[in-house]
């Protein structure tokens, strides 16, 4: 009788510390706008994603001549990504580049370490990302170009980040993050490590529709508005439909879509009108 009591007990204690109730989605998607967000896909979910820049909506770049930049494309994304559990995926995607190095292929691994629980020891959820990009345009004949490729090794650059994350309420999210970039290949005038850290919000307005807001500061000396570049910034709306499709609809100064671009590379500045109108769809299937 004292063994059962005790083998009880024990069981009792187990479901006390393993049961909390998790929070669910923290954001709706696994993006906000350029940021990665916290959340992973489910087990066996594939996501098959495309993501769109068009060009400036106002400024000497802009306005009817361009159709309000609805005649350009910044960047374009194509990608599939795939959940191996409910705390670990990856993904591979191919966009057009809006920096120097172009027609980059992108893969990255996102593993959610700790996920918030409504009653319990976790207050915030936490994850790490780890990408890497790879550009395949043609080796330029100039030398002291990006693009001349003296090395293969000059192809690639690389991106981690930690992301943690809190929901206050069923309403409202907040996210702080923090990450390092690596190029093989800069300018001169150049450095090949940037450190950078982020911030991303999401209010959500009525079941399906919330706004999403997210910000990504480069912290560098070369990286200031007197040397012409400007953090990326973004805010949209994102609508989750039935089926598994989430549809969003942002405006950003961000030109690149991935980290190992806009973070870079982001030249255009909301105050000049040098913003721009961009979208995302994304399908979830079943495996």
């Amino acid at each position: 009788m004292k063994r059962l009591t005790t083998s009880i007990l024990l069981i009792l204690m187990a479901v006390a510390v393993w049961g909390q109730e998790t929070v669910f989605q923290t954001f709706k998607d696994t993006r906000v706008i350029n940021s990665h967000s916290v959340e992973t896909l489910k087990a066996g979910r594939m996501d098959i994603r495309i993501s769109h820049r068009f060009g400036d909506i106002a400024g000497t770049a802009g306005g009817w001549q361009t159709f309000y930049g609805l005649e350009n494309a910044s960047d374009i994304m194509i990608g599939a990504e795939y959940g191996f559990s409910d705390n670990l995926m990856m993904g591979i995607n191919r966009t057009k580049g809006a920096g120097p190095l172009k027609q980059n292929v992108h893969g990255f691994l996102k593993f959610r370490l700790i996920t918030q629980e409504y009653e319990g020891n976790q207050p915030f959820s936490l994850a790490f990302l780890a990408l890497g990009s790879g550009s395949t345009m043609p080796k330029s004949e100039i030398e002291g170009v990006l693009n001349f490729f003296e090395k293969s090794a000059h192809r690639f650059s690389y991106h981690l980040q930690v992301i943690m994350a809190r929901q206050f309420s069923e309403r409202f999210s907040f996210q702080l993050s923090g990450g390092w970039t690596y190029r093989n290949i800069v300018p001169s005038n150049d450095q090949n490590d940037l450190v950078s850290v982020g911030a991303a919000t999401r209010f959500q307005l009525t079941k399906s529709i919330g706004i999403i807001v997210d910000a990504n500061f480069p912290l560098s000396e070369l990286r200031t508005t007197e040397n012409g570049y400007y953090p990326a910034v973004g805010v949209g709306f994102e609508w989750e439909t039935g089926g598994g499709h989430v549809f969003q609809l942002n405006v950003t100064n961000a030109t690149g879509i991935a980290e190992t671009d806009y973070i870079p590379y982001t030249q255009s500045n909301w105050a000049d009108g040098q913003y721009r109108l961009g979208f995302t769809i994304s399908r979830l299937f079943t495996l």
